[in-house]
């Protein structure tokens, strides 16, 4: 596995650049990972490594970059992250997103994962943007979108424990994406992938990869 930064190029003429993690042999897919409110961190360079690890080649597109390129946040930095997100527009967003998606067709299929703001761009993916999965992480931004349909299978994780996303919002999810694939994890709490925030949570973390992958290898 290798790792670089990419320069992608939205349909509207903007350019982005991306961290590109490649496995050591021919990719078995495309993975495209997206950032939570705080940018691409070491910990989504880490996320992105991981799915190159098992053979996919991964891009994580800087989704921040038509405010500031370069935005990496301190996890303690919230209400920097959340202006960040308030200024980011959702319809460039999904450019970007379908940049990074445009960089990995040669490999074949795609799926698209996201984290917290990201799981919420993931669901807006899948419903927007041509792509084979999409998995999202305690995406709370998916409340916003409930009048649009996913157009490919999608899995989400949740943690019971999560303050920022009520039970009662995942069960507005449910009724949106009856067919989609919900993992509840009743001792977590929100962002608990992450091992640079509190509520992380190691054990759920390792199982939430081990049914990612599993989804991952049933649709790409």
């Amino acid at each position: 596995m290798n790792s670089d930064t990419v320069e992608l190029k939205a349909t509207d003429g903007h350019e982005l650049r991306g961290y590109r993690a490649q496995p050591g042999g021919t990719p078995k897919g495309g993975v495209v990972v997206l950032q939570e409110i705080f940018g691409v961190t070491n910990h989504i360079r880490r996320v992105t490594d991981q799915f190159a690890e098992v053979g996919y080649l991964a891009i994580a597109p800087a989704l921040f970059d038509r405010i500031e390129p370069g935005v990496e946040l301190e996890y303690t930095a919230v209400a920097e992250g959340r202006e960040y997100r308030a200024a980011a527009k959702p319809d460039q967003t999904v450019l970007d997103i379908e940049a990074a998606l445009d960089a990995l067709r040669p490999v074949g299929k795609i799926g698209v994962v996201g984290y917290c703001w990201g799981g919420g761009m993931a669901y807006l993916a899948a419903c927007r943007l041509t792509i084979d999965a999409a998995i999202a992480y305690y995406g709370g931004p998916i409340s916003e979108y409930l009048d649009l349909r996913p157009r490919c299978p999608v899995m989400y994780h949740f943690g019971a424990q999560d303050s920022l996303i009520p039970m009662e919002t995942v069960s507005a999810v449910r009724k949106i994406d009856p067919e989609g694939i919900f993992h509840i994890y009743e001792n977590s709490g929100h962002g608990f992938n992450c091992d640079e925030r509190e509520d992380y949570n190691p054990q759920d973390a390792k199982l939430a990869l081990e049914r990612s992958l599993a989804f991952l290898g049933q649709h790409l």
